[in-house]
């Protein structure tokens, strides 16, 4: 499954980076987006706009005052559902997204890996 992790991080004390981590040992192709540049896993992070072909799954590690656009660029992205990791919530974004056809998800990526529910 291709997983985009939207507010990928190279630093290992964040959320974004961990979950990179259990994904890509569970088998998830990556897509990493981000505003800060690098790589992880062996892949670079890509700048906000990135537009990836195939997304099932999109896992939010933004806070809303950083969602800003981030309705657009999912529109575009057209991925089968989006996770809103603690902290992502955003009740007007998840409610549009439905309206789209996208799933929306308030959990954890980290439990639901850890679960066997991702």
């Amino acid at each position: 499954m291709k997983v985009l992790i939207y507010g990928a991080s190279i630093n290992p004390q964040r959320y974004a980076y961990l979950a990179a981590h259990m994904l890509h040992q569970k088998g998830h192709e990556l897509v990493l987006v981000g505003i800060k540049k690098g790589e992880l896993l062996g892949a670079s992070i890509r700048p906000n706009d990135w537009i990836e072909a195939n997304v099932d799954t999109v896992t939010l590690y933004v806070g809303p005052q950083n969602q800003e656009g981030l309705l657009d660029y999912l529109r575009k992205l057209k991925p089968r559902r989006v996770i809103f990791n603690p902290g992502t919530e955003n009740e007007k974004l998840e409610k549009s997204l439905n309206e789209e056809g996208i799933l929306t998800e308030e959990a954890c990526t980290l439990v639901l890996l850890q679960t066997g529910q991702f």
